[in-house]
């Protein structure tokens, strides 16, 4: 049986792509095993699929000055180890990498072994575990034209992203259902990431006078983050965080804003929706979102609100135009051929792994 190890931690969009791959890699016949922090939120998202999880140490790679730099360079060595060792015992025919910090010391250790790895680069512009990790692969797999231009020519390959394929089988109708809407008004939903963000829920509640005259809403608004005043509003429905309902509250919705983390928009993308793009900013980041919603919007896929510039009128104005321009966007996302990156992804592996 053909063997191969994912890796990548740190966040959820380390994992997310790798979490889409697995069904496909178990169609195919592939013994899976997953390579992971040991403390990570990796290894409660693998576990709970039942594949088995080897842990490492890890260590952060960071641009700036902490007194962690003087460590964490030991763990990333100990780590290289622990990974040599769990290679060495598994065999497997190919590594496949969703970056993050403790993928190096994974990526590494198969090069030592001469495994095949190949890497996946969601965002426009490499981070700095997978520009540390790029010399080891075979391949490099990216989700924009753009991103090509920013490793070496002979090992880039446009693929896009591994989408989940419960996402397209979400009910319009049990979406309204979770929500108590009727299906009189179109529905907009609201993605502010996993933690929420202060700045999209304070200008969201302070549009929905305006805003429900037109619309339903439906918001996740982040952990803890539920405006307990806002429950009982007819047509605005508050999550903190989806999981099993994502799919049918995706199908539900009309128009989407969200920010520009890789995974989402090209979940957006995939299924086609209109959207606005509200970036995580550059003073919070190292300005990856601001590229990747630049990016989609080049392309006719999004319209952008720099944080810097959400204000309730901005707001209002440009939901309002990108709704009444729907179709624009549907149509230009109709001819990309990069929203869903599963079956390029499998090729690279049916290719590369060693036999």
């Amino acid at each position: 049986m053909k063997r191969i190890i994912l890796t990548g931690g740190g966040t959820a969009g380390h994992v997310t792509p790798n979490l889409a791959l697995i069904p496909k890699l178990k169609k195919e016949g592939w013994d899976i095993r997953y390579i992971g922090s040991k403390k990570g939120i990796e290894k409660n998202l693998i576990k709970s699929i039942n594949i088995p999880y080897y842990g490492i140490s890890s260590g952060k790679l960071r641009r700036y000055k902490d007194i962690k730099n003087l460590t964490d360079p030991f763990r990333v060595i100990a780590g290289c180890f622990e990974a040599l060792r769990i290679i060495s015992k598994l065999k497997p025919n190919i590594i496949f990498s969703k970056g993050g910090y403790v993928s190096v010391p994974v990526v590494v250790a198969g090069w030592i072994l001469r495994v095949p790895v190949i890497i996946h680069e969601s965002d426009l512009t490499p981070g700095l575990a997978n520009k540390l990790a790029f010399p080891f692969a075979k391949k490099i797999c990216v989700n924009f034209p753009e991103t090509l231009s920013y490793i070496p020519k002979e090992k880039g390959i446009l693929t896009g992203t591994p989408i989940r394929e419960e996402l397209f089988l979400g009910d319009y109708k049990k979406g309204l259902k979770l929500c108590d809407f009727d299906n009189k008004k179109p529905v907009i939903m609201i993605m502010g990431g996993s933690l929420g963000s202060v700045t999209i829920n304070k200008v969201v509640r302070s549009s929905l006078d305006k805003l429900l005259k037109s619309f339903n809403i439906i918001h996740i608004c982040g952990k803890n983050n539920k405006d307990s005043s806002l429950e009982n509003i007819k047509g605005y429905k508050q999550f903190e965080y989806v999981n099993e309902e994502l799919p049918h509250l995706f199908a539900a919705a009309s128009l989407l804003i969200s920010r520009a983390g890789a995974n989402s928009i090209f979940e957006i993308l995939s299924l086609k929706k209109p959207n606005i793009l509200i970036p995580l900013s550059a003073k919070a980041s190292r300005g990856d979102q601001i590229l990747n919603a630049k990016s989609f919007k080049k392309q006719g896929f999004s319209e952008v609100i720099e944080e810097e510039n959400l204000k309730k009128e901005t707001f209002l104005d440009m939901i309002i135009n990108t709704y009444s321009n729907r179709e624009k966007y549907i149509e230009s996302m109709k001819k990309s051929n990069n929203s869903n990156g599963i079956e390029k992804v499998m090729e690279l592996i049916r290719t590369h792994y060693k036999k």
